[in-house]
């Protein structure tokens, strides 16, 4: 997904990356990420990507959670106390793996930004919520989940491109990026 329209030299970008993450307490409302996000994309807009959408949705229903896998591969997750395990809540996970103890978990809720470059390349900024622990179908416990009860996100683009810095430079502003790598400096 790299778009060359603006750059040319290709063979000086390839296999690079702009990676981000980004997480916000659990205390923060899907509605105040929201306005924060809509913000994010009036400036989106300015800076010439389009179209751009935002998206605020619970994925409790079968149907949703489809949705939430074509925006994620959801939480990956590897822990010992998987390994074996029958009665994992699988309505809460993809592709659990019983002989490795690994799985990727659903998110429940997600508030996110997808812009479109002039490629027609998509890319997402933004939060997803996961729930605290995975539980088996009785409710009890297997593991805690790496997101800590935290709203988190984390993508990469493979673009020099300065306006996504300038969206991120959004999140950092707001006090959301938890980390970033820019491979291309």
């Amino acid at each position: 997904m790299f778009c060359l329209k603006n750059h040319k030299q290709k063979e000086n970008y390839m296999g690079l990356s702009y990676h981000y993450k980004f997480s916000a307490p659990k205390s923060v409302t899907a509605a105040e990420l929201e306005r924060f996000v809509k913000k994010v994309q009036t400036a989106a807009e300015k800076m010439g990507f389009k179209p751009t959408t935002v998206i605020n949705a619970a994925f409790t229903t079968a149907e949703e959670k489809q949705f939430a896998r074509r925006l994620t591969t959801g939480l990956h997750v590897e822990d010992e106390r998987l390994k074996g395990v029958t009665l994992l809540d699988e309505s809460k996970v993809w592709s659990h793996d019983r002989s490795n103890g690994s799985c990727r978990v659903i998110p429940e809720k997600g508030v996110l930004l997808v812009v479109k470059d002039e490629c027609g390349c998509d890319t997402m900024f933004g939060f997803l919520f996961y729930p605290d622990s995975l539980t088996d179908m009785n409710g009890k416990e297997l593991a805690a989940l790496p997101s800590n009860g935290r709203w988190i996100f984390g993508d990469f683009v493979d673009s020099p491109d300065p306006r996504y810095r300038k969206i991120v430079k959004y999140f950092k502003d707001a006090g959301y990026v938890e980390d970033k790598m820019d491979e291309y400096t």
